[in-house]
């Protein structure tokens, strides 16, 4: 593959990621500390945390902290996220990444479960939004990117919850960068297509989607991990200073 762009104003940024200990969120991870930010992550599964963090350190790139947190308990994640401004100062660059896309039917959702999908794949955006606004205005400003998807804006079916959650991503996007704009803090959203990662690829991909997938998308190929990431560099970097209250698709052309 090749060389990769240097982001300057990314080295030294203090760098905030939810979910990322797997698929598109480890990638993320990774990719920050390759541009040489301080990077702290949160999410459940600390197997696979403490594993991503060996292997970038391995590699003598900046070892991201991680901290385990749910985040579908907003007081927790805001205490982690206020330890991190007291360890390393006021973050900058905040990714809004986890998620799950779980398939469910119709009639097996309860009321229980649509509020948990909502929890996991929404609301703790707001919430992260909310705990590090103040002082990441202190510090002149700074990005906040929450990563949304492209599946309600191609009706796909079998995960309404989920499409829901991500369709709001879109307007809580715009509505806070209308908010933040003020306090110079830019926010914008990423929309992945069908992003490879292991996860998909074990559990949902199969011949027959992976032969619809080539056919709607333009790019005729699988799109990684580390190629979305790498789209949520630039929108997190000074160099797209002039871009806010944006949904940015990053799907090789499906819609």
């Amino acid at each position: 593959m090749a060389e990769s762009a240097i982001y300057p104003s990314l080295r030294d940024r203090v760098v905030f990621v939810s979910g990322g200990a797997s698929g598109i969120g480890a990638a993320i991870v990774e990719q920050f500390c390759l541009q040489g930010a301080k990077v702290s992550f949160v999410d459940i599964d600390a197997d696979a945390a403490a594993s991503l963090a060996d292997d970038i350190a391995a590699r003598d790139l900046p070892r991201p902290r991680f901290l385990p947190c749910d985040l579908k308990d907003v007081e927790a994640l805001q205490y982690t996220i206020g330890q991190v401004i007291t360890a390393d100062g006021p973050i900058t660059a905040l990714i809004n990444n986890a998620a799950n896309d779980e398939r469910h039917t119709i009639d097996d959702v309860t009321p229980a479960y649509f509020d948990d999908r909502i929890a996991v794949n929404l609301r703790h955006q707001f919430f992260a939004t909310q705990a590090v606004h103040g002082p990441m205005a202190e510090a002149g400003g700074g990005a906040i990117v929450n990563i949304g998807s492209v599946t309600w804006l191609i009706g796909q079916g079998g995960m309404p919850c989920y499409s829901a959650s991500k369709a709001a991503v879109a307007g809580l996007t715009r509505s806070l960068a209308r908010d933040l704009g003020p306090k110079n803090i830019r926010v914008n959203s990423v929309l992945p297509g069908w992003i490879m990662t292991k996860r998909q690829m074990d559990n949902w991909l199969t011949p027959e989607g992976e032969a619809e997938l080539m056919q709607r998308q333009c790019l005729k190929r699988p799109l990684q991990p580390e190629e979305l990431a790498k789209v949520v560099l630039f929108f997190a970097a000074d160099d797209s200073g002039i871009c806010t209250n944006q949904n940015y698709i990053a799907d090789g052309g499906w819609v």
